[in-house]
Parts: C-alpha cells; structure tokens; sequence
C-alpha cells in the first residue's frame, strides 16, 4: 500500500514535470517567434492619420518594432538614431517628396529594404521610386489585407509590386523597342546562371526559393547578386529587373 502510494506521488511529480516542460518550450517558442519579429525595425512614413494607424497598428500587433514618422522631417530624424530594416513611405509628404528618402535610405543604407505604398501609379513616380532603391511598390487603392506577411516577404527577398504597377512596367518595357541612349552597360558578361538568377528576382523569388529552382546552395546566392548588380551599375533588385528588361536580358 504504501509503495502504491509513492509511486502514484512519483508518477503524479513526473506527470507534472511534463506539463512544465511543454509549458516552458511553448513559451520559448513564442518568445523566439516574437523576437525575431522584433529583430525587424520598421520606418514607416505616412502622412494621412487612418491609413497611418491602421498599418502601425497592424505591424505592431505582428510583433514588428515600428517608428511611425508623417514627414520628411521626421524620417530624417528617425535615420539618425537608427537603421531600420524597412522602410515602408508613401510619396506624398508635406514637406516634400518620398523619393528624395528613399534615394538618401539607400546611399546610407544599403541594406535596407524600401516599399512604396501610395496612390501615385504614374509613370514618374514609379520609375522614380524604383531607379532611386525602391524595392516594392504598392497602391492604396490595391494594398494587401496583410500588411505583415507582406513586410516579411520582403525581408525574405520578395518584390511586392501591385499587379497593375507591374503591367505597367511591362507595357513600357515592350514599348520601348530600342534601348534609351546612354552608357553602354556591361551586360555580356552576365553568365547563364546569373541570368537564370535575374528571372527568378523578376518572379519576386525569394533567395531560397532561387536557389531550390537551380540547385544550389541558399548562401551563394547573394553572391552572385552582388555580381549581377556590379554588371548592370544598379543597386537594387527592382532597378536589376528594370535594367534587364530594358536590355532584353530576361522576358517575364
């Protein structure tokens, strides 16, 4: 009776002790879910009060560490106490233009990655935005229910561009036959795997995504990024694609 006794007490301890151990790996698990989410500083620059609200509040809510800012004044502050890890702006601000933030994000901070989410969809604007660093280029009018899982993509390699932003891009590309004079750019070296790596940025692939298409290690991609940058004299992924469809590099 009494070895009953212990032994449903060191069965009672052991049953415990489970449930505490699960308990403490779930609480790693969200707490490692959470900061990485945090790990990822988010600039965001709007000047219109509710959209502003509701995509903090939504990049909040999803763990991410967001800087609210609704000028260019405010933008540049924010850039001189730290570096965020993505810049999200629109290009309409009080005090001036958002292409002028994101063409100085850029030269300081190369590592960045810059969206614009605004209702311009004009040729100018587009093309300005991507030729200065823009990465990803969204529209009001056609933005994303989310607004995180779309920063996380582009973390992660993406290219999020609303669908008539890219058919536009397109239309311009096929339009315009004969490249616009200039230098010549130093596209023959590209190797047919640098090219095959172009198409898949075109795609909006991510690295690994690439890599798993061609058979190759997720780590050697930058690498020949880096490469296919210095060929082209460009600086970001969208001024990549932009360049290699205008030279007829790559069809989408």
């Amino acid at each position: 009776m009494i070895m009953g006794i212990a032994n449903d007490r060191a069965g009672g301890k052991l049953r415990r002790n489970r449930v505490k151990r699960q308990a403490g790996r779930d609480a790693m698990t969200a707490s490692g879910d959470e900061i990485a989410a945090r790990d990822i500083t988010v600039l965001l620059v709007e000047d219109d009060p509710p959209t502003l609200w509701r995509l903090q509040d939504a990049l909040a809510k999803a763990g991410f560490d967001v800087v609210a800012a609704a000028t260019l004044a405010d933008a540049g502050a924010s850039l001189a106490k730290r570096t965020p890890r993505v810049l999200l702006t629109d290009l309409q601000l009080p005090d001036g233009h958002g292409v002028d933030l994101i063409r100085e994000t850029r030269q300081r901070f190369p590592d960045t990655e810059i969206m614009v989410i605004s209702i311009l969809g004009d040729e100018e604007s587009v093309i300005s935005a991507i030729t200065v660093g823009a990465t990803g280029y969204l529209l009001k009018d056609a933005f994303p229910t989310d607004i995180a899982s779309t920063v996380r993509d582009l973390v992660a390699g993406h290219s999020p561009i609303s669908a008539s932003i890219a058919r536009f891009i397109v239309r311009r590309t096929q339009a315009n036959a004969e490249p616009p004079p200039g230098p010549p750019l130093n596209t023959t070296k590209l190797t047919p795997r640098e090219i095959d790596i172009l198409w898949g940025i075109a795609k909006g692939f991510s690295y690994a995504e690439i890599a798993g298409h061609l058979g190759m290690s997720r780590q050697t991609v930058p690498g020949h990024i880096k490469s296919i940058y210095r060929k082209l004299e460009v600086h970001t992924r969208g001024e990549a694609v932009f360049e290699a469809l205008q030279q007829g590099l790559i069809k989408l």
